[in-house]
Parts: C-alpha cells; sequence; structure tokens
C-alpha cells in the first residue's frame, strides 16, 4: 500500500503562483510514475502533469508552458509548479502514484484562483 498526501493548495489571485506538494509513504520504493490530475467543478478529473521514474514528464496543453512537475526520488515527493495561474485551474488536484498492481491516490488539495 502507499499513502499520499497533497498540501500547497489555497487561495491566489489570477497571475499568482502555488507550489503543490506530495509525499508518498509506505510501500513507496516500487512507485513507477507519479501525476497530478484536478477535478473542477462539473468536471471530470483530468491529468495535469505526470513524470515517470525516468523524469520524463507530460503535460495537459492547457497547463504547458505555466506549471513544471518535478520528483525528488530520495523523499518520494513529487512536486508541481504552478505559475500564471488563471481561474479556469480552480480545482481539487489529486496526487497519484502508479505501480504495478495499480494506482494509489491522494484525499486531493483544493486550488482556487480569484479573478
Amino acid at each position: 500500500q502507499v499513502q499520499l498526501v497533497e498540501s500547497g493548495g489555497g487561495l491566489v489571485q489570477a497571475g499568482g503562483s502555488l507550489r503543490l506538494s506530495c509525499a508518498a509513504s509506505g510501500s513507496a520504493f516500487s512507485i513507477n510514475a507519479m501525476g497530478w490530475y484536478r477535478q473542477g467543478p462539473g468536471n471530470e478529473r483530468e491529468l495535469v502533469a505526470r513524470i515517470s521514474n525516468r523524469g520524463s514528464s507530460d503535460y495537459a496543453n492547457s497547463v504547458k508552458g505555466r506549471f513544471t512537475i518535478s520528483r525528488d526520488y530520495a523523499k518520494n515527493t513529487v512536486y508541481l509548479q504552478m505559475n500564471s495561474l488563471k481561474p479556469e485551474d480552480t480545482a481539487v488536484y489529486y496526487c497519484k502514484a502508479e505501480r504495478n498492481d495499480g494506482g494509489y491516490w491522494g484525499k486531493g488539495t483544493l486550488v482556487t484562483v480569484s479573478s
């Protein structure tokens, strides 16, 4: 089992920045990729960014150039640096860890961007 705890969400004005963190514990040694997903009001959960074990990353088109995902393998922690935030980035952001036996989710952290 893997436990994930997100932090760093909050209220920010449009154009501002936030940095999300997700710390993995438990059987974190067997984690492959880690990623950030979000679910806005009335929307389905969507991929924001994902980083593999080898450090390669993918981003949703809507956040490319504004968000950066990074990973500290020694600390089993993944980060999401969010710059130039827009009101449409408002959502609950979830961390996900992928292992060979499936995916594990955190409980989410709320990001609210005011206009």
